[in-house]
Formats: C-alpha cells, sequence, structure tokens
C-alpha cells in the first residue's frame, strides 16, 4: 500500500462471533476451529477506500451500521478479521475521553501517562506539560487524585491531553467539541486549529449539517458496508434522502430516473400508451405531453431539457409544459403539479385553479398549460414533480402522472430544510 495516503483499506472487514448462551462461548473454545458452534456477525466487511493526507472526511449511516468499528480500527484499538488497513501516522482520538485514566493517579500522572500511551516521550511531556494544564484549566487539581475531579474537568483534561499531541490523523466521534461554556469553544478552536495544520480527521456524526459544513468528502456506511463515499455534500444528500424512506418507495424512484436518463420519449409514451405511471381517472380527457425544460444560467450552466433536470437551488428557473386533449364540449381543464421529495411526502404544489388561471382550449379540444418557476426555491435533494389533469374547478382527476419528472437540485451554502424562504436580516 502506499503512503501518500494517511489511510488505505483493502478489503477491510471484522467479524464477531455470536453465542446463545454463555456456555457455548467455553465449549468454542475448547473446539476452536473444528467446530462452529456459534454465529457470525460482521459488523464490518469489503470496506475499500483511501484518505489523502491533510483530507477531512465525515462517517455517515444509522446506528449499527459500522462507524465505531471502523473507527477503533483506525485507531488500532480493534484487529481487523480480514483485509488490510494501513495507517500512516500518529493517530489521536476523541473517542472515549479519559477512557485510559487512572482514577487513583493525580492529573499529571495520568497525563504522562496517556501522552506515553500516545507514542510521547517523557521529555516532551516535559515540554508540553505547562500548555496541557494551561489549557485544560483544572488549576491546583493538576496534582490530586481523578477520581476527586468534578466531571467537566475530567474531560477537559482527558480532551487537553488527546490533542496535544499534534496528531498527524485525528478521530473525532460524535461530539466537536467538550465541556461547556468558554471550554466548548476553545475545544472546537483547538479542532480547526489541527484542521488548518493539515491533519487528517476523521469525523463520525449524525448532524448532516457539521459534516457538510466540515468535510471534503464523505463515507456513507450502510449495514457493515461502505454505501457511498464521495464529496460530502453528495453523500449527506442520499443519506438523508434514505432515512426513513420505505424500500418500495426508493426503488421505484430508481427506475423512473433510470428510465427516463435512458429514453427522453418516456414521458410521452408514458402519456400517448397509457404505461406505468398513469391512472385513468373519469371523464374524456387525457395528458399528451409533459416537458421540462431549464434555461442557462450567467456562470455557465448549460439550458437544459428534458424529464430529468440538474438544477440550482435560488438560481436557476424551471418551465414546465403540459399538453392535453378534452372534449370540447367540457370546460377548461385544470392542471396540478405536485413536488414531492425523495420520501414521497409532499413539499408543495401549484394549480391553475388555485391561482385563477383558466386554460386555452381550440376547437379541437387541445391545450397546453405552462408554468415557470423562477429562482426556484428547493434546497438540495431530488424531487419529483407529479402531474394532474382534472376538471375545471380542481376537484375531480382526468388523469395524473406520476414521478413525471425528475429534479436533481443543488445549493451554494449549507441552509437546511426543503425550501429556501424569501427573507433580509435587519440591522
Amino acid at each position: 500500500m502506499s503512503s501518500e495516503w494517511a489511510i488505505q483499506a483493502r478489503g477491510l472487514g471484522k467479524r464477531y462471533a455470536l453465542f446463545d448462551r454463555p456456555s457455548d462461548r467455553l465449549r468454542q473454545l475448547i473446539w476452536g476451529e473444528r467446530k462452529a458452534i456459534g454465529r457470525e456477525f460482521w459488523a464490518l466487511r469489503d470496506a475499500e477506500f483511501e484518505i489523502a493526507r491533510g483530507e477531512v472526511v465525515g462517517i455517515v449511516g444509522r446506528n449499527g451500521a459500522g462507524k465505531s468499528t471502523l473507527l477503533q480500527m483506525v485507531c488500532g484499538t480493534l484487529s481487523p478479521t480480514e483485509g488490510k488497513l494501513q495507517v500512516n501516522g500518529r493517530v489521536a482520538a476523541l473517542l472515549e475521553l479519559g477512557a485510559g485514566f487512572n482514577p487513583d493517579f493525580s492529573g499529571i500522572e495520568n497525563v504522562y501517562m496517556n501522552a506515553a500511551l500516545m507514542g510521547l516521550s517523557r521529555a516532551q511531556v516535559d515540554h508540553k506539560l505547562d500548555s496541557i494544564l494551561a489549557f485544560a484549566d483544572i488549576g491546583e487539581f493538576a496534582r490530586q487524585p481523578v477520581k476527586t475531579y468534578s466531571s467537566g474537568m475530567f474531560v477537559r483534561l482527558a480532551f487537553a491531553v488527546a490533542t496535544s499531541v499534534e496528531p498527524d490523523i485525528l478521530v473525532i466521534d460524535e461530539a466537536l467539541s467538550v465541556g461547556d461554556g468558554a471550554f466548548a469553544r476553545k475545544s472546537f478552536d483547538r479542532i480547526m486549529g489541527l484542521k488548518d495544520a493539515g491533519a487528517t480527521i476523521l469525523f463520525c456524526s449524525h448532524s448532516m449539517y457539521q459534516v457538510e459544513a466540515l468535510c471534503q468528502r464523505a463515507l456513507w456506511l450502510e449495514s457493515g458496508r461502505v454505501r457511498q463515499i464521495g464529496p460530502a455534500a453528495e453523500v449527506t444528500m442520499a443519506y438523508g434522502a434514505s432515512l426513513n424512506a420505505p424500500a418500495e418507495s426508493q426503488a421505484i424512484a430508481r427506475s423512473a430516473a433510470e428510465n427516463s436518463a435512458a429514453d427522453p420519449s418516456y414521458l410521452e409514451l408514458q402519456a400517448e400508451e397509457g404505461g406505468p405511471g398513469l391512472q385513468t381517472g373519469s371523464g374524456t380527457a387525457r395528458i399528451t405531453r409533459i416537458s421540462a425544460s431549464a434555461p442557462g444560467t450567467a456562470d455557465g450552466q448549460p439550458a437544459q431539457q428534458g424529464s430529468t433536470l440538474a438544477l440550482r437551488s435560488c438560481e436557476s428557473d424551471l418551465h414546465i409544459q403540459v399538453a392535453f386533449e378534452i372534449d370540447p364540449e367540457l370546460p377548461s381543464p385544470g392542471v396540478a403539479l405536485g413536488f414531492a421529495d425523495a420520501n414521497g411526502q409532499t413539499v408543495a404544489s401549484a394549480t391553475s385553479h388555485n391561482d385563477g388561471v383558466s386554460l386555452r382550449v381550440d376547437e379541437s379540444g387541445c391545450g397546453v398549460a405552462q408554468v415557470l418557476f423562477e429562482r426556484i426555491p428547493l434546497l438540495k435533494g431530488t424531487y419529483y414533480v407529479t402531474v394532474f389533469l382534472s376538471t375545471e374547478d380542481g376537484v375531480q382527476p382526468y388523469e395524473q402522472v406520476e414521478r413525471a419528472l425528475t429534479l436533481h437540485i443543488t445549493q451554494k451554502g449549507l441552509e437546511q430544510g426543503l425550501v429556501s424562504l424569501p427573507h433580509r436580516w435587519i440591522t
């Protein structure tokens, strides 16, 4: 493996043996590999990735996905069952702060002991001791047994030791800062200083905002396997969309995206042939064509047209056209658009009836509804547009096309939620 990487994993896996009864564990020790008593559980398997020196990478995934197992292997507290893991450089971990402290030792004695475990010589600790104690701000308690410390003092000292070794690789699990008040800010600034100094950082968190704000890339673990690795914004968006999303909805979304991407005329064929996705209601009116387009932007994004568009939040204009046919003897119909997120939840809608718009129909009963969404305010994510053709009062549907359009939206900045509300700050 190349030393140009801070961390490099190839086929990395960790297996545990699970037993129904304590006696089964003893039996397994007696029989060894000749007979399997328990059952296997793979906390991590087939993990492959590379992290460059100085890179900040977020680790995301549900509880039990294998995040802590991976971090512990990077720190060296767990050994892989299979595969190879190369870690180049000194590692400092902010996992369970103070886990190695001896409660009967004084604060200073614990500093020397823990710093030695991290690879510092006594002379190096002598040089750093004053700065460690100053950062921890525990005063005269530095010479008292750790068991007499408050929880805040204990955490401050443990954090000061863990970050004083000037690590090449810093592993952070869940919390960016520790303690309370002013020390929380001090700890955050210390971590950011290590980042600016070029330390490689692995940051595990359930906060997608923090991962996107701090990390260049993110690694998504699911059921012990690497589901996705790439730019932080892309991975957090995909992971966020997967949370609480039914498997069936995700399969439908993938199928719609694949069909529309493979065949630009997909939507028109669906409407004309009455294929999957088209639900027929009552009445003699039908959708004949659905199209969408987005003009180019000033910074070079090209114009687009089709059933799948890549848009920029609060920058791109979205133009949707819905062609229809209706019995000329019937009143002009209504058209409605429903925007749903990746979980199928409706987040916005627009209807011609609600907006007081009467659609024009020619003598043969043909018409086209057009709507323009200027500087579309949806925030990053994947959205699907369902199109409805209804009676003039918007009550009874004639037809509807589910997931007629797919919108992949990116954004600048770290604004959270589904839409960007118009606002201004008053100072």
